[in-house]
């Protein structure tokens, strides 16, 4: 039913090209989506390119709620596909903070040293074994105001006393994946996109997309 839906809303509007629009102005983000969406035909823009869409204000209580609501919202403002996907980190010992705060986790000048900084204090002292996270990406698809497809990936580990590594944004340099031995900022970005939360969540969106252009 989705599928007819969306091909015969695009037939009718006689569009000619076919756009995604990524639901983000986190470059790190918009870097790592595009590289876990190959091979598709699909114009590629962000939010960086719509300063006049505003922006959503994300207020629901969990990673779902926040993905669906920016997919519907920017679908009714942007002519093609959307796809929003919102994404963080669960501590068990903390009772899954910072959750849906993460990227706000240090206050409303929030960086990723001050983020880093205060989960940190927050954990001091704790051995292993309570040191427990997962980090959960919800992608949600959207066109015109209607969601086609929710999909959902995750990525256990746990959190060391200090960062180690370079590469990645967020929480990677603290966030270690016990079967690589490594934090996820001391991975390559491949090696990261094959066993990352985003990368499962956003592999699933791939394949479903390319459906949309197998059909069109």
């Amino acid at each position: 039913m989705q599928l007819s839906w969306i091909l015969a809303i695009w037939r009718s509007s006689g569009l000619t090209d076919t756009r995604l629009l990524l639901a983000t102005t986190n470059k790190g983000k918009v870097r790592e989506i595009k590289k876990l969406l190959p091979g598709l035909s699909f114009k590629i823009e962000s939010l960086d390119n719509y300063p006049a869409f505003g922006r959503f204000q994300e207020k629901g209580e969990t990673f779902e709620d926040n993905s669906r609501g920016k997919a519907r919202f920017y679908s009714l403002k942007y002519p093609g596909i959307v796809l929003a996907e919102d994404s963080g980190l669960e501590v068990q010992v903390l009772g899954g903070k910072p959750g849906v705060f993460s990227a706000r986790f240090s206050g409303r000048q929030a960086t990723d040293k001050k983020n880093i900084k205060k989960l940190l204090k927050l954990m001091k002292n704790l051995p292993d074994s309570r040191r427990q996270a997962k980090f959960i990406c919800v992608a949600a698809v959207a066109y015109q105001g209607k969601i086609l497809k929710v999909y959902k990936g995750q990525l256990l580990g746990r959190i060391l006393p200090e960062p180690r590594g370079q590469n990645g944004f967020g929480y990677d340099p603290v966030f270690f994946y016990p079967p690589l031995k490594k934090t996820l900022a001391e991975l390559t970005t491949e090696e990261k996109n094959a066993i990352s939360h985003r990368g499962r969540a956003l592999r699933k969106v791939g394949a479903y997309l390319k459906t949309l252009l197998v059909e069109k």
